[in-house]
């Protein structure tokens, strides 16, 4: 769904655990991205797995295992925007600059666990809805490179968690998001 913004968010279910409503959480994320600062053509893919699913993926490239309830894929070899690398200099005979268009920006992928969240939720965020804004919140700012690994950048991720949350997530709210 490419907003007017020219941010595109593309959003799965994958999994029939629990119900995930596609239209507040892609809402969610786009506020978060707008506040965020990005702009132009940006992609951003949320997916929403069974534990099979995310406890396959939290192996194969954290090698923890079991199920956990989000992982952040962020894309990290951007392209130029002519879609050439950057070491091709623009000086091949066949390139033309006329040719240049503004390539979306790829951001990466937010992968969340329903069935996760859903038993996580009373120790969090305390409902299932709650836990999934949070988490949502926290894979995105995760893709956009923020981290919790040092006590200072957990505290400045947990503020900007709580600041989005705040803004852009009404608990109570039928609408939600």
């Amino acid at each position: 769904m490419m907003d007017s913004h020219g941010i595109d968010i593309h959003i799965a279910d994958e999994q029939n655990d629990y119900q995930v409503d596609v239209s507040k959480w892609h809402k969610l994320a786009l506020n978060v991205l707008i506040a965020q600062g990005v702009k132009g053509e940006t992609e951003l893919s949320i997916i929403y797995v069974d534990e099979p699913t995310i406890a396959t993926l939290n192996e194969k490239f954290l090698g923890h295992d079991g199920p956990t309830d989000v992982l952040s894929f962020p894309i990290e070899d951007l392209v130029m925007p002519s879609g050439r690398f950057p070491d091709s200099g623009g000086t091949s005979p066949t390139w033309d600059p006329a040719d240049d268009y503004e390539a979306p920006m790829l951001l990466g992928d937010v992968v969340i666990c329903p069935a996760v969240a859903k038993r996580n939720a009373p120790e969090h965020a305390g409902t299932y809805e709650a836990e999934l804004a949070l988490l949502l919140v926290h894979g995105i700012l995760h893709i956009l490179g923020m981290d919790h690994e040092q006590d200072d950048e957990a505290e400045l991720m947990e503020a900007r968690e709580q600041d989005m949350l705040s803004r852009f997530f009404k608990r109570g709210d039928p609408s939600g998001a």
